[in-house]
């Protein structure tokens, strides 16, 4: 199975191309925190470079921007090619199936935007969450689901 999921920061402004046969798509990096930090304290990131096609590529690149935090769940691809000093090089991508924006965008890394952040924003923590927001903090325990409905 070939599947990856990431959470991580654009490190730039990701841009639409097209192929030769006009179909849409964009590379972006992303920057993936490490759990541990190194012997000097610091957080340490890997930079992941990311493939995003068709429709998703264009939403991407309109509403995304350099800082914004997404979750991009895909496929590993690996490829290689001959640099223009005739040296081989292998790249490694995730080609993305699915990229969620995690954060509004009004959020609060948005440091020109004074305004209150979505609340559709991403929440650094559960506890932030408020319950009267929650349309089912009533439903109850348990959902019943007649066979018949599955027919």
């Amino acid at each position: 199975m070939n599947r990856v999921t990431l959470v991580g920061r654009l490190t730039a402004k990701p841009e639409l191309r097209y192929t030769g046969s006009n179909l849409p798509y964009a590379r972006f990096t992303i920057a993936v925190n490490r759990t541990f930090r190194n012997n000097d304290g610091q957080a340490e990131a890997d930079f992941i470079s990311v493939i995003v096609w068709r429709k998703q590529a264009e939403n991407v690149c309109n509403f995304l921007d350099k800082g914004r935090l997404v979750s991009v769940d895909g496929r590993l691809q690996t490829g290689s090619y001959t640099d223009k000093d005739g040296n081989r090089r292998y790249t490694t991508d995730v080609v993305a199936d699915s990229v969620q924006f995690l954060e509004g965008r009004n959020s609060r890394n948005d440091i020109s935007s004074n305004s209150e952040p979505s609340p559709y924003d991403y929440q650094d923590s559960p506890s932030e969450v408020n319950v009267s927001d929650d349309p089912f903090a009533d439903f109850g325990d348990s959902v019943s689901i007649d066979d018949n409905f599955l027919d």
